[in-house]
């Protein structure tokens, strides 16, 4: 039987790392867009996008912040256009889903379920900052709670479901699995959905291949043959893991939301970087990459004809 072509998300800024930690992590307006269009043309069909205020790189969820860079990056790359509502620890799930409201992505991110997510122990690696929020943000991290509770997620939901946007269910633990099905069951979600494993956040599951067999084992007993999947690992973990998970018909998202680094001890000078090193270990080892209009046909998306931006 013929391998289905695997999925590259690329997820290019994300909600926590900070401008101290890599010059290459854009918070820009012209740095977001450039390094979402050079990572389309290296071969991600996924572009996964969050905002930051531009003056000061800290994460945004204001509508307005994303405005000026979306169009951009339509009409200079055929990619699928997914938007977070995670972009804050701290706002409400209203808040969140704003922007995938405003602009009728195809694609949006969902977690799961609430959970401790901490990133606090990068305070400890820099001794001056960039801008003055920085360090309060990641050193106080260990306070926060991402809460998506059942009710957030319903409202998320019902909320977007005339927007016929795909959701990527993101699940840290396999609890967030469970959380799924449930809501399947109850009609918020209909197959194929989309899952990503989140793997090496610190309150969420460890990265290694045991946790990985087993929440595609978890996956398969809840879903059958109606659902397909990705990984992203935190760190490190980003290059093998995602490798491995291509390896056994997964699809995969790396970029700097995610890693800042392109090998060990060596920072990413771009996310087009990291796109093209897991695009190059995909082909070496036998698969093909999936092109966008491949990514929305496996994952049964409306079409980047059908957006609001």
């Amino acid at each position: 039987m013929a391998r289905q072509k695997t999925i590259i998300t690329c997820a290019v800024t994300g909600a926590i790392h900070t401008p101290t930690m890599s010059d290459a992590l854009p918070y820009t307006y012209d740095d977001i867009a450039a390094q979402a269009v050079e990572a389309a043309e290296a071969g991600a069909s996924i572009l996964h996008l969050h905002a930051r205020n531009p003056e000061t790189g800290a994460p945004s969820v204001d509508p307005g912040d994303f405005a000026p860079f979306l169009p951009r990056i339509k009409q200079a790359t055929d990619a699928v256009v997914n938007i977070s509502t995670g972009g804050s620890l701290t706002l409400s799930i209203q808040d969140r889903i704003k922007p995938a409201a405003t602009f009728s992505a195809e694609m949006c991110s969902m977690n799961m379920g609430s959970m401790n997510f901490s990133f606090h122990p990068l305070a400890r690696r820099y001794e001056s900052w960039k801008f003055d929020w920085e360090k309060d943000y990641v050193a106080g991290s260990d306070a926060f709670i991402f809460r998506n509770t059942f009710r957030d997620i319903e409202e998320a939901a019902t909320t977007l479901a005339p927007h016929d946007i795909k959701f990527e269910h993101e699940c840290y633990d396999v609890g967030h699995l469970y959380n799924l099905k449930f809501c399947m069951d109850i009609g918020l979600f209909k197959a194929p959905v989309f899952l990503q494993f989140v793997m090496g956040i610190l309150g969420g599951i460890g990265a290694d291949v045991e946790n990985l067999i087993f929440m595609k084992k978890t996956a398969d007993k809840l879903f059958g043959d109606r659902y397909r999947w990705s990984i992203l690992a935190a760190g490190a973990a980003q290059m093998p893991m995602a490798t491995t998970a291509s390896q056994m018909g997964g699809n995969v998202r790396v970029g700097l939301e995610d890693s800042l680094f392109i090998s060990r001890g060596q920072l990413a000078e771009s996310n087009a970087q990291q796109v093209a090193k897991i695009r190059r270990i995909i082909e070496d080892l036998g698969s093909e990459v999936a092109t966008p209009d491949e990514a929305r046909e496996i994952l049964a998306l409306k079409g980047g004809d059908r957006v609001n931006f």
